[in-house]
């Protein structure tokens, strides 16, 4: 689960790092309210603003999402063309995000840009820091043009984030000593933050170094783990479901781990690693995946039959892949489970059902006599190359 950049500075603030005042607004006349009452942060001595599109996406600045503003009385002004308007960056896809809040934040004097990320290394099973001199480029860009530019360094969690951690990474940026101390509690700070909270990820793209010699986290970009938010009631409440697809969040509802994709064939599969490996079947032979959908391994009638509701909610898809392992459920539990579903949601679109593992014989064979207009496969590329070959008929 992501959230919005205003949000994120929020918990960093509980967490003791430093970022700038702001305010969030969904309205020019808010913030032309606030200006003319000089409350918050228009009532101090700050002479520039950065105004700044919210959404769930990275490149706004490139985009034309980011607005400075050096008189207060442009700020209204810049809040109006933000808000409605439809930002199209790298991260979001041609159809872009429309802004709904916007962030009203106060200007710093930068001395100099760093890079700053946590992110969980599932090879190494830890949290590790990346860092970099080049702040403010994107790290994609960084690591590309200029690799030793960046610096990678895992923690072990028996240990944790604690001061020579912090120090090796000052050491790296550059930093004066006089800060090092500084840099090492934010990033213990940073770490703590990211535990506690079951994080993915963490950016802040800049950090910055003022010219009073502060350290302050300039942009912030939170992502959290969606397992974990049954214990995560604070993180759970900062949910925005205009920044997700419609799809997607009704998954959500039935415990379906489901990614929309931009092809045309929709896969319903059990198990992640399973799921991956269709999707690259589909394109090897010759298909594009609609999507990413894992029923889990105890997959019942009514799973499927949400899922099915669910793939055939998009209106790009026009055949469906089903892969199933029978392992803890046996296969002709999931193939009666699969013609009752198709049969209540009155399939409309091919479909090819691939069945292995405990029962599959006797799964494929109901499937064979359910009279339902669909093809039964045994092995996986001979499956995807089914339903490509169907989707093209049908045309």
């Amino acid at each position: 689960m992501n959230i919005h950049e205003y949000q994120a500075k929020e918990l960093f603030r509980s967490y003791g790092v430093s970022v700038p005042s702001g305010v969030v607004v969904d309205s020019a006349e808010e913030a032309r309210t606030l200006i003319e009452s000089k409350t918050g942060i228009f009532g101090g001595t700050a002479q520039v603003f950065a105004v700044k599109a919210q959404i769930h996406a990275g490149g706004r600045g490139k985009a034309g999402g980011v607005k400075i503003a050096k008189n207060t009385s442009d700020i209204p002004g810049f809040v109006a063309a933000l808000l409605g308007k439809t930002l199209v960056t790298h991260q979001t896809g041609p159809e872009g995000r429309l802004v709904r809040k916007v962030w009203i934040e106060e200007g710093a004097a930068i001395s100099r840009e760093f890079y700053l990320s946590l992110v969980l290394d599932r090879s190494s099973r830890r949290i590790s820091i990346l860092a970099s001199t080049e702040g403010g480029m994107e790290i994609e860009e960084v690591s590309a043009s200029h690799p030793e530019k960046i610096l990678t360094l895992s923690v072990d969690p028996e240990i944790g984030c604690k001061g020579f951690v912090g120090r090796r990474v000052a050491t790296f940026l550059g930093l004066p000593v006089n800060l090092f101390n500084s840099f090492s509690v934010l990033l213990a700070n940073l770490y703590r933050f990211f535990t506690e909270t079951d994080c993915m990820m963490v950016e802040i793209n800049p950090l910055i170094l003022t010219g009073e010699g502060r350290l302050l986290a300039l942009d912030a970009k939170v992502s959290f783990d969606d397992n974990a938010l049954y214990r995560q009631d604070k993180v759970l409440a900062l949910r925005d479901l205009f920044e997700e697809n419609e799809l997607e969040i009704e998954a959500s509802k039935h415990r379906l781990n489901y990614v929309k994709l931009d092809g045309s064939i929709a896969c319903m599969v059990n198990g992640a690693g399973l799921a991956m490996a269709t999707m690259d079947v589909i394109a090897l032979a010759g298909g594009t995946p609609a999507n990413f959908l894992d029923v889990g391994g105890g997959a019942s009638k009514e799973t499927v039959e949400q899922a099915f509701r669910i793939l055939l909610g998009d209106p790009a898809v026009k055949g469906i892949f089903v892969n199933i392992f029978g392992g803890i459920v046996r296969c002709e539990r999931i193939a009666g489970g699969i013609i009752a579903a198709a049969k209540d949601v009155k399939l409309h679109v091919p479909l090819v059902v691939r069945l292995q593992g405990t029962n599959a014989k006797e799964g494929r064979e109901m499937l064979r006599d359910s009279g339902l207009n669909l093809q039964v496969a045994e092995e996986l590329f001979e499956g995807a190359e089914k339903i490509v070959l169907a989707v093209k008929g049908a045309k």
